[in-house]
């Protein structure tokens, strides 16, 4: 029965011009609006509901304009660098960025694509002129919005010539020993994470 079904809902996407609507959902639109709006739809439902009372205010009440778009590629990016507890870089422009992401480096310049990645262990460099100002980084996200401005999100970083080389090789070997006499799959999981981070230590200090 489940198969049947499957297969008319297959049929029917396949054939029909019209967009498919959950009850209830609003067709998506890539063409944002510049300006928050009010959800016009739940406020004439609330007032038919409780009329003597404000409605309350919904998520896109509290949606920030989306930046605009330049016409012209502009010359610098612009970088927010930060951490749960400081914030490393502040609107600063550079001439690039590259990043440590999960699917590879990425190397971010003025004009890049929208992009939302996640990064792994690795290296953020941080191109202005002949300056490379070099961070180790633990794990986060960074968003490239359309308009040149990159915001990189991250949960521990360190600038590269802040790292002792033999602390980091030390790391490595007693999390490599950790594994090799891990019993569960808690201490497994944790001594491979501290192998991948050392691991990546190490080779940003020898790359």
């Amino acid at each position: 029965m489940l198969r049947q079904a499957s297969r008319l809902l297959t049929r029917s996407i396949a054939t029909t011009q019209q967009p498919i609507r959950v009850m209830g959902a609003r067709p998506m639109s890539t063409n944002l609006p510049d300006t928050p709006v009010q959800d016009s739809a739940f406020i004439e439902s609330w007032k038919k509901v409780a009329p003597n009372i404000d409605p309350p205010k919904t998520p896109s009440a509290f949606m920030k304009p989306r930046p605009p778009t330049p016409s012209t590629i502009p010359s610098k990016i612009t970088v927010n660098f930060v951490l749960p507890y400081a914030s490393e870089l502040t609107s600063k422009e550079v001439d690039m960025v590259i990043i440590p992401a999960t699917t590879g480096q990425m190397g971010v310049l003025p004009g890049h694509v929208p992009t939302i990645a996640e990064l792994k262990p690795g290296v953020l460099s941080v191109h202005e002129g002949n300056d490379v100002k070099k961070y180790f980084l633990s794990s986060g996200f960074v968003f490239v919005h359309a308009n040149s401005v990159a915001d990189i999100v991250v949960v521990e970083a360190v600038p590269i010539d802040h790292i002792d080389q033999n602390l980091v090789q030390k790391g490595l070997a007693d999390f490599t020993q950790k594994l090799s006499s891990a019993t569960t799959e808690l201490e497994k999981a944790e001594a491979q994470i501290g192998i991948d981070v050392h691991s990546a230590l190490n080779s940003a200090l020898v790359g």
